[in-house]
């Protein structure tokens, strides 16, 4: 359930389910009905299991830094339908989501859409209505049967593949890469991370059919640790930015930021815009996101590690960041999730757990997560927000990861205390 979403259902009389259906039939006949948005809109489509977030963030304060007004739909959200839908880093305002919701109305797609769905059709409608220069669309789920994947974009973007929705998506990398590589586009760009090699040859072959150009990272272009920061480079267009420094910590995050620039050189050349190195410097120091590895209060870190590869990343990131130091984990995960192979790799750093329930149909329960964990020292947390003060109060560095939904509901709380 995505918060505050069902008023405006109820206030304008547009139902929608809260169920995953992929295709792309009803979204398409949506679109159509309200004069196809998506088609008015220059475009940055990312799918991928990891990253799509991080590299999203890179890519709105480049643009943004070259004086491009920014649209970004991603998901799930961070406090409430709001914020899933932005202009110029600001989440849609009250008056703005009922204006596209009376839109909606008018159209009569009352029935019609998933909730997901209906979210997208709202955010093209109001990236035409907010008139911006490019809109950076995040797909839900897949990509090739996902709602977001009725758009032609400049580029595309998958950052890492993975296993993941594997009762949708199939339970091998190669299926799961056919549906991430459902986003490339006819004569359109896409630009890859670090993919496993089963995954690598579907983004190939798929682009081939497509007569897509594949830009790989380590291979057109390349991120390199320096004396002063890192270096960008890219071999075709004979640049080399120097002196990046990131806020965002990681070194995963090093790639993340090499796919962000090289999506805005694509970017750059289609709306034949000057590339300033300058820009792309301040961009990448300004960059930062939410639920990654975001100090939210003294010592108490959130990271949305909620899949073994994300929390492999996140473990890299502790032991350069923290070495030796004793970490606590507060976790919650969803059931669907593959929370046994999780809670093992965070355990590969931490002997302390504490288990929470938190608000989500999807969520496993507390007690669950403990009784499969493997921690010496762990327990079942019924108060986290008084707890978390204490952590902070006495310096004890603690991580809250598992699922994004939970460090949604956190850090609601703690800006209350």
């Amino acid at each position: 359930m995505i918060p505050k979403l069902n008023s405006y259902k109820e206030k304008w009389n547009v139902q929608s389910d809260d169920v995953i259906k992929p295709g792309l039939i009803a979204i398409e006949e949506a679109l159509t009905r309200v004069g196809n948005p998506e088609n008015k809109l220059q475009v940055v489509h990312l799918a991928g299991t990891n990253g799509k977030g991080s590299t999203l963030t890179f890519l709105e304060s480049i643009a943004k830094g070259h004086g491009l007004r920014v649209g970004k739909f991603m998901s799930p959200c961070i406090l409430d339908v709001h914020d899933q839908i932005q202009v110029e880093g600001q989440a849609m305002t009250e008056a703005e989501m009922n204006q596209v919701f009376q839109q909606m109305h008018a159209a009569e797609l009352s029935g019609k859409l998933t909730d997901f769905e209906l979210l997208t059709v709202a955010a093209f409608l109001h990236f035409v209505a907010s008139n911006v220069d490019i809109a950076l669309i995040e797909a839900g789920m897949g990509g090739l049967l996902d709602s977001t994947n009725v758009v032609t974009p400049i580029v595309s973007i998958i950052p890492s593949i993975a296993l993941e929705h594997t009762n949708f998506l199939g339970d091998t990398i190669e299926s799961i890469a056919h549906h991430k590589a459902g986003i490339i586009k006819q004569d359109r760009s896409v630009i890859i991370g670090e993919l496993p090699l089963e995954a690598k040859n579907i983004v190939y072959q798929e682009a081939s059919k497509k007569h897509a150009s594949v830009l790989e990272l380590n291979h057109q272009f390349y991120v390199k640790q320096e004396n002063e920061g890192e270096s960008y480079e890219h071999k075709d267009k004979r640049l080399c930015i120097t002196k990046l420094t990131r806020t965002m910590k990681g070194a995963h995050q090093a790639n993340n930021m090499a796919l962000a620039i090289t999506a805005f050189l694509e970017v750059a050349t289609t709306l034949e815009l000057q590339v300033s190195k300058e820009a792309i410097q301040k961009a990448v120091k300004n960059a930062t996101i939410l639920g990654r590895f975001e100090e939210i209060l003294p010592y108490i870190f959130l990271d949305g590690a909620h899949n073994p590869a994300s929390a492999e990343k996140l473990i890299e990131t502790i032991k350069h960041e923290f070495p030796e130091e004793q970490i606590t984990f507060v976790i919650g995960i969803l059931a669907d999730k593959a929370v046994k192979e999780i809670l093992h790799q965070f355990e590969q750093v931490s002997d302390y757990f504490y288990f929470v329930d938190f608000n989500n149909p999807r969520a496993m329960a507390a007690q669950k997560m403990f009784e499969l964990s493997n921690a010496s020292h762990k327990a079942v947390l019924e108060d986290y927000v008084q707890f978390l003060k204490r952590q902070s109060e006495s310096k004890s560095r603690t991580i809250v990861s598992g699922s994004l939904y939970l460090l949604t509901e956190v850090r609601s709380r703690l800006k209350n205390i």
